[in-house]
């Protein structure tokens, strides 16, 4: 060649295979290249046999998805840039005008959000049901009813609901059933296989297994991402179908983090799962603390709903909530955990830092299913990584202001 930068740009070198890492490498792309035509025309998106453009797959990404499957005991999982993007692209796959989805009155809000919002100018129709009561569920199972969602524990208000009740009707109901099971991680239970006492009974879960990948599988608060994952083959290829005509797709180094803090995810998991308990009990000690709602302890809602999924000594995430004495308002509670030094201020969990987030459940709560019964403010706590003795102390400090 006559030219510099086209040498450049078509140089030959190609380096030696054989190169292995503990870390998979990064490989970025919208443009794949091809050998020949008959390749290109050979090759398809639908299936992981080779790549054919960037959105549908690289290296990288297909490592991930992988990992990501078997960590959730599914055999095909998809990507996405968030977990509430993981959430509508199931929405978007398997509902059409006509259709109904059933949501629990405790599910991730956003979930909420969506179907109050895009599916409904879409034709379709929801329902929120009682979680915690599998009739509930039985009665409002329609014949439009396509999708049903399952969430344990419950989003902030962390009651257990007695999962494998739930998955079994919506089997015998023939609809699909689409478990976040962002709580879980993969790590504290299995969302296809819910057998006793954190035994695998295959077929006993869900249809559908979601997770934002943005909490613990990150690990570090600076990701976002979403995973759905499958067993089902023809379920997964239409829900694939949903994902390449939406054009979601991560970037190369997003997955590259993840794929980093997967191979710690059980160690941080129990171990912030460790720290939360002990936070949880020396709260529920105080005075200022009205009840405790840790699935783990047995006086919080859906104890032995945990206990059934997770077996007796089984992991509980770092996550719990506390509803403060209805005699401190809603301004001293602001107050209280404005004075938090070492918990932040923000949304999420799963990360390095502890957070905390005071909550107005009433509002988040269908009235129809009844009012939320505590007067008092909720709390929400996420364990981080700090030492415990020193969350302790931040806490102490911060209760002794309140008064």
């Amino acid at each position: 060649m006559s030219h510099q930068i086209t040498d450049l740009i078509h140089h030959p070198y190609q380096p030696p295979r054989g190169f292995e890492a503990p870390q998979p490498g990064v490989f970025k792309a919208s443009t794949v290249i091809f050998p020949n035509v008959a390749a290109m025309r050979a090759r398809d998106w639908k299936n992981k046999n080779g790549y054919t453009y960037g959105l549908h797959g690289t290296p990288t990404t297909f490592m991930l998805e992988e990992r990501i499957a078997a960590l959730e005991g599914g055999t095909q999982c998809i990507l996405l840039p968030s977990g509430l993007a993981a959430v509508s692209l199931t929405g978007m796959a398997l509902l059409k005008a006509g259709d109904e989805v059933l949501i629990p009155d405790n599910a991730y809000g956003p979930n909420k959000a969506l179907a109050e919002g895009e599916l409904k100018q879409w034709g379709i129709t929801h329902q929120i049901y009682d979680p915690m009561n599998p009739d509930d569920l039985q009665a409002r199972i329609g014949p439009n009813t396509r999708l049903v969602w399952l969430e344990a524990p419950g989003s902030v208000t962390m009651e257990f609901v007695p999962l494998a009740q739930l998955a079994a009707i919506c089997r015998e109901r023939g609809v699909t059933s689409a478990l976040d099971s962002t709580w879980s991680a993969g790590v504290a239970f299995n969302g296809f296989d819910l057998g006793p006492a954190g035994a695998r009974v295959p077929g006993s879960g869900a249809d559908i297994v979601v997770q934002a990948l943005t909490k613990y599988p990150s690990g570090g608060g600076d990701v976002l991402m979403g995973s759905v994952v499958t067993r089902d083959e023809a379920l997964h290829l239409r829900l694939k179908g949903t994902h390449m005509r939406l054009g979601w797709g991560i970037g190369a180094n997003d997955a590259e983090a993840v794929l980093r803090s997967l191979p710690s995810l059980a160690l941080r998991y129990h171990a912030q799962d460790a720290t939360a308990r002990k936070l949880a009990a020396w709260l529920q000690g105080r005075a200022e603390v009205a009840q405790l709602l840790h699935p783990a302890f047995g006086d919080s809602p859906g104890h032995h709903h945990w206990q059934a999924v997770c077996g007796r000594d089984g992991a509980a995430a770092g996550l719990f909530s506390v509803v403060f004495d209805e005699r401190f308002g809603a301004e001293r509670i602001d107050a209280f955990c404005d004075a938090l030094r070492l918990f932040k201020l923000g949304y999420s969990w799963g990360g390095p830092v502890s957070l905390v987030v005071p909550y107005d459940v009433a509002s988040m709560r269908s009235p129809r299913l009844g009012s939320w019964p505590n007067k008092g403010v909720l709390v929400r706590f996420s364990a981080g990584l700090e030492a415990v003795d020193d969350l302790m102390a931040d806490l102490e400090q911060a209760l002794d202001r309140l008064g």
